[in-house]
């Protein structure tokens, strides 16, 4: 049990929801869950997590092709690294009930696992896995900024320890013991502890990486897309996901829950009208009519992130205002980043760092009191009649945020520079990550050619210039080579007989002898096929194949018409009798 003990035994999911309400056992908001509101909670986790394959679909879409199934990679490590690491310390530093908890960071329930006669059993699981997702995407956010230059083996250490960066500051936030919660700070989906946390961290990451090689050669102009389908699809599973991310966070549908989850994914999609038709406008108009694609997805993405702070307390006018402003910032952000030489290949700063703060301040100013919900306690925004209060913490929490997640983030690129180089090495930039740390060799991308530029400088890269290219079978490929040998063996054998065939007919100037002839192949006889058109009523004697001298050689063994031509000469005209007179291919499946 993760706090205390009790000693009944329940046996429906009403009698542990009751026994928990009625004793002394620790209940923070967090699991105040019945039958309901967990199979919401559980139903929205499983589909915020398929918002990892729009953010690794959108990553790899953005980047080159040689990085794309390292961008891949390094959103699976997240999950993985990143989520063990939430139960082994994370969870417990957000939500965790102990006695040395603090304003700043909680301290309890590590390596949470409560057993069966728990009254919480039910609800720790569901929070945990909740909570879980949210994690995960604040790390993946952050992926994408470091994009190309990265070392891998340095990006899974910070995976590993990411989770600090984000599991404090959501304690701040949502935690019963953090301070910013209790000033009264609104934030209902995580504008600010999700993606304004992974957004700050991702310009922090992308500073200290410094930009790719040659990015700005030619000025700030923003590079091709690896897979423009990739980068548009990707969006469009955001798009689903955010739906559960935003209305899953009422935590229920008991009571008037169910009534704001509704009002949640309502405003969530009027807020990606506003923002994806400021977008369209704004590229357009910097285009010279032409939309690009950068501008419209990250536009509706800021746009989302701007009214997940809020999603519930506003109408749909207001929504729509909020996701067109944070789609503005966004999009005059991400060349004002380039401009200050921080390369982010995905726009991560501006779309989650930049719009992260605007929602978290849009609650400040638009956010209505909730009926039959505390989740404002009783107070609104500026424009509601509800005074600057609202409006400051939300500004404080907005710096606090920020300002943490910059600074834990360098410190933790930082160190773990001194144990491993954050950056790729520039040779192993030039050829790509996913040749160079997972062994995948791309075609026609220019991998070829960076590998012969190379290779005279005396760097080792003999474990992956044999790397097969990926899209093949190379024991198919070498099946194949096979067949296309031995057919062309026989068919120099074919032209050899063709071309002796026509000698021996011109020569004698008589009519075949009984309209039929054999071949001897080093001693084995075929009759003639139909097929070839040099025997079709043409006479000669026998035609033996003799080897002496080391070479090959086709001769004549009728005395009338001796002849031995090597058969280099023979294969010269390959070329000019691959085809038959009509036209076609030569079919040689006459040869037995």
């Amino acid at each position: 049990m993760a706090n205390g003990t009790v000693a009944s035994t329940v046996t429906s999911p009403g009698a542990f929801q009751s026994l928990a309400r009625n004793n002394s056992y620790v209940i923070p908001g967090v699991y105040d869950l019945n039958v309901e509101d967990t199979n919401w909670v559980l139903t929205s986790s499983f589909i915020i997590f398929t918002m990892q394959t729009g953010f690794g679909m959108l990553e790899s879409g953005c980047v080159s092709v040689k990085n794309e199934v390292n961008i891949m990679m390094k959103n699976i490590i997240d999950i993985v690294l990143g989520g063990f690491t939430y139960w082994l310390f994370g969870y417990a530093m957000s939500f965790g009930r102990g006695e040395f908890n603090n304003p700043f960071v909680a301290l309890g329930d590590f390596l949470i696992d409560p057993g069966v006669s728990d009254p919480l059993f039910g609800p720790i699981f569901a929070a945990f896995l909740f909570q879980l997702s949210f994690s995960t995407t604040a790390t993946t956010i952050v992926s994408g900024a470091m994009a190309e230059r990265c070392n891998f083996k340095a990006y899974c250490i910070f995976s590993f320890f990411n989770t600090i960066v984000y599991c404090i500051p959501a304690g701040w936030v949502w935690g019963p013991h953090g301070f910013l919660k209790n000033l009264g700070v609104v934030d209902i989906a995580g504008s600010g502890p999700v993606h304004l946390v992974g957004g700050a961290s991702a310009f922090a990451s992308a500073a200290m990486l410094g930009p790719r090689l040659g990015r700005y050669a030619k000025g700030t102009d923003p590079l091709p897309l690896g897979s423009p389908v990739n980068a548009c699809m990707g969006l469009f599973v955001l798009w689903w996901g955010w739906l559960a991310f935003n209305s899953g966070s009422t935590y229920g549908v008991s009571g008037a829950k169910w009534a704001y989850a509704a009002r949640a994914a309502v405003m969530t999609m009027m807020g990606s009208f506003g923002g994806g038709s400021f977008s369209i406008i704004y590229s357009m108009y910097n285009n010279d009519g032409r939309m690009d694609v950068v501008d419209l997805i990250n536009g509706i993405l800021a746009s989302l992130v701007s009214v997940t702070a809020g999603c519930y307390l506003y109408h749909a006018w207001e929504a729509i205002v909020i996701g067109a402003i944070g789609s503005a910032l966004c999009c005059f952000g991400m060349p004002l980043f380039d401009r200050m030489g921080v390369d982010d290949p995905v726009g991560a700063s501006s779309v989650h760092g930049v719009a992260g703060i605007w929602g978290v301040l849009a609650v400040g100013l638009f956010a209505d009191n909730p009926l039959r919900m505390e989740t404002t306690s009783g107070r609104s925004g500026l424009f509601k009649g509800g005074g600057w209060y609202m409006l400051g913490v939300q500004s404080l929490s907005a710096l606090c945020l920020a300002c943490w997640s910059v600074c834990s983030t360098f410190l933790l690129l930082w160190l773990i520079n001194k144990v491993v180089p954050i950056r790729m090495d520039p040779n192993e930039e030039l050829l790509g990550a996913d040749l160079m740390e997972h062994r995948i060799r791309h075609t026609q991308i220019g991998i070829s050619r960076a590998l012969s530029a190379l290779a005279p400088i005396q760097i080792d890269l003999g474990d992956v210039i044999d790397a097969p290219p990926i899209g093949r079978n190379p024991g198919h490929e070498r099946c194949v080579d096979q067949i296309e040998a031995a057919s062309q063996k026989l068919h120099q054998w074919r032209v050899a007989l063709d071309k002796f065939g026509n000698q021996e007919t011109e020569a004698k100037q008589k009519p075949p002898k009984e309209g039929r002839r054999r071949v001897n192949i080093f001693a084995t006889s075929a009759t003639n096929g139909t097929d070839n058109p040099a025997y079709d009523g043409g006479g000669g004697g026998p035609v033996t194949v003799s080897v002496f001298g080391g070479e090959d050689r086709v001769k004549t063994s009728k005395k009338e018409a001796k002849e031995t031509i090597p058969l280099s000469v023979i294969a010269g005209q390959l070329s000019q009798s691959s085809h038959a007179p009509d036209g076609t291919e030569r079919n040689f499946a006459w040869i037995d």
